[in-house]
């Protein structure tokens, strides 16, 4: 399991990473991006390597 985070101040609202998680993680509100599904997260760290802002977070947690 995953802890999914995505530090507002950082994030532009790009949505590059709502574009490449291939479990669909993340959706935009309010022009920013929102982990709503992060138990589905599968820790590919896809979404981080997209983020030019480094604004996500991926942890592993038991």
């Amino acid at each position: 399991m995953y802890k999914v985070e995505v530090d507002k101040e950082k994030c532009i609202g790009c949505e590059e990473c709502v574009d490449v998680c291939p479990v669909d993680v993340f959706e935009m509100q309010d022009e920013k991006s929102v982990p709503v599904n992060a138990e589905e997260c599968i820790g590919c760290e896809s979404c981080i390597e997209v983020c030019e802002q480094e604004a996500i977070t991926v942890t592993e947690v038991d």
